[in-house]
Order: C-alpha cells, then structure tokens, then sequence
C-alpha cells in the first residue's frame, strides 16, 4: 500500500487526481495538503511514501525536495502544460524531481505514484527527453561528520565550545565548516571578530531556495585562516521566519560535502502548535533541524546547582527527541569553590541517560575574557587547562583527526 500526500495549490486537476487516487486499490491519500509547509510538517510523521505536488507550488524548491528526500518519500510533480516542455524540464531539474506527469497524462498518475524509484527519471504525458537526473550523492567516507553543540537555557557556553571546538580542529589542518544556527541571538560571528555584514545563514536560505547553494556555497562562509569557515547567523534574532527547516538541511549536507561540521544551536526543543497545523515552522526549527541531522550532539551544562538541573531535564528532553544519536556531555565551568567532585557529577549525569563520553572544562574566566575582547579563539590566547580539555573533546568527536606516533604519543594528524 502507497500513502500519499497531496499539495495540488488550487489547481484544476486537483479533483481528478484525487479521485484517479482513490479508485486506484494499492493508493491510500493521507492528506491533502494546504501549502508547502504543511507538506514539510505532515511527512515528519514517517507514514508518507509518496508526495504527488504541484510543479508550480508556491515555495516549492530543492531544500523543500531535499527535506522530502530525507524523509524517504518521493516526490511526483504535476503540471498543467506537457511534461516535455523546456520551462518543466528545466523547473523539475532544478528542484532535483524527476518524476513529472503533465498534461495528457494525468490518467497515469497513480500507476507513476506506484511504480515510481529512486533515479526514475520518467515522465509521463510527453514523448520527449526526460525530465532530468537526481544528482549523486557524495560517499558516505568522503562527507564529514556533524556535530551539533546544544544545552539548556542559563548561557551554559555552548557558542563558546562550539566556537573553539571548530577551530580546534580546524588548527589541525582539518577542514572545518562552523554553522550558526542559534535563533534567539548567535554570537559566532562576534567571539572570532568578524565583521558580519552579511548574514550567511541568511544568504544559505535564499540560495536553497533558488537552488544555487551547492554552486555558491563558499559565499555563504566567511574563512578564518586556511581550515575554518564560517556561517554567520541572524543578524537579529526575529528574523528566524527567513529560515526554513529544508534548508538548514541542505545548508548542513552541503557542509558535510566540504570537512567536519560543527553547529551552535538555541536552547529550546519546543514545536510551536501552529507548525502542526499547516503554519510556518515555529522559531525552534532551526534547533530542531540540526538535531535530525546530527551525528553526534555535545550536549553543555553549567557546573553549579542550577545548571546541573537543567542538564538532567535537558537530557531527558533530548532522549525523548534525538532518539538514538550519540550524546556527549559536557559540564562547564567546574571549579572548586562549588565542593562537588567530578565522580559526583558524573554520577548524576549518569543517572538522567546513557551518555557517549563526560567531560569536564574548567572555568577560566580571565582567559575567557581576553578570548572575547580581542575576537580571538582561546587557542591563541596560550596555553591552559581549558584548552587542553577542548583538545580532548576534540579527539574524542572526531577521531579521524588524531594519530599516535611510533612512541604512542598522540599527535594531530595533518590533512
């Protein structure tokens, strides 16, 4: 049995298509959808095979094929002129579909929605070329990894770790994408000096949209030295409903397709109610988009009463929504003046959730200090113990960047 989702977007051949659907016994219609993000939020349920669109679609475009895509449900597109038209053709290959069905074949509909593959580039209605070729995905060993820093409300450091975490391994001669993802406020762009004119993320999702992102990637980035780019994040925090969850899913595999990945992230896992009902995503859904994607989340608390207690709340929220990704803890700040040992700590943490790893970095708030006045990573600030402890985070979320000599003392690899 097919499920399938349909946004026809007013057009006339909605009610032949849906009845064609419904009399067809292998074809089951779960919704009919009112606008693209509704078509987004319905195939998050994972019960969707199928999503039957209208080629012409208000806010149809390749990152909201790419959520589709990543979802496992595949899009056919339906347009009113034939399917072997240029202006289609060259629509369809745009947004990466390559199922159309046009005019004079519409009839054909639920046999494509049945018969349709992964690669199909078929299409129905026309006698010419096809309609274009999905374009090959890089190889699992040749993409980065993504590691998403996220933690609970309080300033627990996540924009400080996931900053000099990404240039830590970016020193390593490692290739490095660092993503601002942060829709209360990043500060990225502020802790490395750089004068953000721009914002990146801003411009990743105009390009998504338009599907040039894959082709202009690299304007989105501002380089930091040889290794590290940078993607800026909103230059204030209310323009978080420029930002759909499709492309912060393709902003973040593009990444990948460049080295290692690190994203700084808001603190709230919240669904606002109206993103169920057909509404624009609400302004957690660019928290909530790196999540999906992650391969590894650090999740960052404070060491201090308060901020051990929201680690543990925060830790049982993100079980309940990151399902089975790596989590890493990180306890911030630890100094002795609060009298609880790290195997206390540990203890705790180990109780709200099985964790990957625990570390714990110390507070150093003079270095921290000077780190932010001068718009510099802590690295090149000197030498300290909080930087030693960002060292091994970084060994331990990603690997492949250290090697041991023939003595067995750890080196960082060069690439």
């Amino acid at each position: 049995m097919i499920c399938v989702l349909l946004l026809a977007a007013g057009e006339a051949w909605e009610s032949p298509a849906l009845a064609d659907l419904e009399e067809h016994p292998g074809v089951v219609v779960l919704k009919r959808c009112v606008d693209v993000d509704d078509l987004l939020a319905s195939v998050t349920s994972g019960q969707a095979d199928v999503a039957v669109v209208s080629l012409d679609a208000p806010g149809l475009d390749p990152a909201s094929v790419a959520h589709l895509r990543r979802h496992a449900v595949r899009p056919v597109a339906v347009t009113a002129v034939r399917a072997d038209d240029v202006d289609v053709r060259e629509r369809a290959q745009r947004l990466g579909i390559t199922s159309v069905v046009g005019a004079g074949g519409l009839a054909t509909l639920p046999e494509v929605v049945t018969s349709v593959e992964e690669g199909d580039t078929r299409v129905r209605g026309s006698e010419g070329p096809e309609a274009g070729e999905e374009p090959a995905a890089p190889s699992p060993e040749d993409a980065g990894r993504v590691v998403v820093v996220w933690g609970p409300a309080g300033a627990p450091g996540r924009t400080t770790i996931a900053t000099n975490l990404a240039w830590e391994v970016a020193r390593r001669e490692v290739t490095v994408v660092l993503a601002d993802l942060d829709p209360y406020g990043g500060s990225v762009a502020q802790q490395l000096g750089i004068l953000d004119e721009v914002s990146g993320l801003l411009s990743a999702s105009r390009l998504a949209a338009s599907g040039q992102l894959d082709d202009r990637f690299a304007s989105v980035c501002r380089g930091i030295g040889e290794h590290l780019a940078v993607v800026t994040g909103l230059p204030r925090a209310d323009r978080w409903r420029e930002v759909r969850a499709a492309q912060v899913d393709q902003l973040l595999e593009r990444a990948r397709d460049l080295g290692q990945v690190v994203v700084d992230t808001g603190f709230s896992l919240e669904d606002e109610a109206g993103s169920d009902f057909g509404g624009r995503p609400g302004r957690n859904t660019l928290t909530l988009a790196a999540l999906d994607v992650a391969d590894e989340v650090v999740v960052v608390g404070a060491a201090d009463p308060v901020g051990l207690a929201r680690l543990a709340r925060a830790l049982v929220d993100l079980r309940d929504r990151a399902g089975g990704v790596p989590v890493r803890v990180v306890v911030n700040r630890m100094r002795g003046s609060i009298g609880w040992s790290e195997r206390e700590i540990a203890g705790m943490v180990e109780g709200f959730g099985r964790v990957a790893g625990l570390h714990f970095l110390p507070e150093d708030r003079s270095a921290l200090d000077r780190a932010l006045v001068s718009g510099r990573p802590l690295a090149e600030i000197g030498d300290s113990a909080l930087v030693s402890g960002l060292a091994a985070l970084a060994d331990a979320l990603f690997p492949a960047t250290v090697r041991s000599d023939r003595g067995g003392r750890r080196i960082r690899r060069r690439r």
